[in-house]
């Protein structure tokens, strides 16, 4: 049976668009959004990146497959759907559908009914959301049409806080990169070794201590710096 239409949940949704929320917190609303509207034993939400879809929200835990789990566009009833920019519905023997993909690893490989409806910006599809229940079920066309809107509606959202995450990510890397070339810097002058022999111990510090490389990088530089002012 279909669940009571949930306002509090659509105002989290449309609040988290609203304010530019980041990726992780947009998809929590979505997730949370589609749940209290259709009664679901799981729910994941993928995310188109590049020509890869990548599982970033799940409502049941899955730690080792959310970020790791990938499709192709075209692979499984999700890469499927994708492609296409249709929803599909099943209410029974999901798994017999040829364009089923399994996964060992997941217990919902075996869950009768799937529903799966793309999520599309300006007509370009940026993820999927899945639906899946254990016993066979009727997703009635009033459920399909609400799940498709959450679809249409944060698309676009989505794509901005999954470009907004790539551009922090390639922030933190060229910061990165930065301190690291300082810190080989010091190394090659205060010991007097090549530049790949200092990078050799700064990757070996960061192995040894089980810390970052840019933590370690970051280490030299202030032990630097706080030689520099003893002086």
């Amino acid at each position: 049976m279909s669940k009571d239409f949930d306002v509090t949940s659509l105002h989290q949704l449309a609040t988290g668009i609203a304010s530019a929320a980041p990726l992780r917190d947009v998809l929590e609303h979505v997730l949370e959004f589609a749940i209290s509207t259709v009664q679901c034993d799981s729910c994941f939400i993928y995310v188109l990146e590049g020509n890869e879809l990548i599982l970033r929200a799940s409502k049941n835990a899955h730690p080792d497959l959310v970020d790791r789990l990938k499709l192709k566009l075209g692979q499984g009833i999700t890469g499927w759907v994708a492609e296409h920019k249709q929803p599909v519905a099943i209410d029974r023997d999901a798994y017999s559908d040829q364009r089923f993909r399994f996964f060992n690893e997941l217990p919902e490989d075996r869950f009768e009914a799937f529903l799966s409806v793309p999520v599309l910006s300006r007509d370009r599809i940026v993820g999927a959301i899945n639906l899946q229940n254990r016993a066979p079920y009727s997703y009635s066309q009033r459920e399909i049409k609400m799940i498709s809107s959450i679809g249409l509606l944060v698309g676009a959202q989505i794509e901005m806080a999954r470009l907004e995450t790539e551009n922090s990510q390639l922030s933190d890397q060229l910061e990165t990169r930065k301190l690291l070339e300082r810190a080989k810097g010091i190394l090659q002058h205060d010991l007097q070794i090549s530049e790949q022999d200092a990078y050799a111990r700064l990757r070996r510090q960061s192995q040894e201590h089980r810390i970052s490389l840019r933590n370690v990088a970051n280490a030299v530089i202030l032990s630097h710096e706080l030689r520099e002012k003893a002086r």
